[in-house]
């Protein structure tokens, strides 16, 4: 842990209300339904999953780095820097950011609402985790949430898309995106269409024939990686693995 405002992000530094003396870590559904990422500039030193292929803790600092690939940033929130990494994140161009969505402060107005792509406003309030992987407690024995809501900020079409379709709970508002990619943002989510498929089907399907299904869907022409997209779905609840490569509906 460190006390240096440049770190003091939620995803790797920040702590609750009352305490200074912890990691805390981003949920790694949010990292999971995003990535994967090439770069986290702002990574806690003691981590129990990988936030990106590659991280910069506050040994290296982000700020005079060099950015590349897909980015990560969970920045310190502290008023005096956050502009800092927006405007360094909105200048790299292709990522997500995470911050609380503190809608009317300078920053947000000159680096997300001017600059990013769309944003998801996440519902609810993100739970902390520690750095032995454990959701934080209160003394009450309650989930130390963040204490404010959150949002996630798309730089980049690319990015937009996947903010879009990535299956977390909150309402997405694009910003800057081609007509086709607002277009299927409105559609029903892979989720949906995924649940919708499987219970009209008579039984277990083999995964491949999910596969086929999907191939001509208009979510899978804006999606390379489709597949990929439709095991992570599955995964998270959309269909029950009955057998090896057999899936019914949840």
């Amino acid at each position: 842990m460190t006390t240096a405002p440049l770190f003091a992000g939620i995803g790797a530094h920040q702590t609750p209300r009352r305490t200074r003396t912890d990691e805390w870590l981003t949920p790694p559904a949010v990292l999971k339904a995003l990535g994967p990422f090439d770069l986290d500039p702002c990574a806690p030193i003691v981590r129990p999953w990988p936030t990106a292929a590659h991280h910069y803790t506050i040994r290296d600092n982000g700020l005079l780095l060099p950015w590349f690939g897909r980015v990560f940033l969970n920045p310190p929130y502290h008023r005096s820097v956050i502009g800092k990494w927006l405007a360094r994140m909105s200048g790299h161009g292709r990522g997500i950011a995470l911050i609380f969505a503190r809608t009317e402060t300078e920053a947000f107005f000159r680096y997300v609402w001017e600059q990013a792509s769309a944003l998801l406003f996440l519902r609810g309030r993100l739970d902390f985790h520690t750095v032995d992987g454990g959701t934080a407690q209160r003394q009450s024995g309650r989930a130390a949430n963040a204490g404010a809501p959150s949002v996630l900020c798309a730089y980049g079409p690319r990015d937009a898309e996947m903010l879009a379709f990535c299956g977390l709970n909150g309402a997405f508002v694009p910003l800057r995106l081609p007509r086709s990619v607002v277009v299927l943002a409105i559609e029903p989510t892979w989720r949906e269409a995924i649940v919708a498929w499987m219970r009209a089907q008579r039984g277990p399907v083999p995964l491949a024939e999910i596969y086929r299904a999907f191939a001509a869907h208009p979510k899978a022409a804006a999606n390379p990686n489709y597949q990929a997209k439709i095991r992570q779905v599955l995964q998270m609840g959309a269909g029950v693995r009955v057998g090896r490569g057999q899936w019914s509906a949840s």
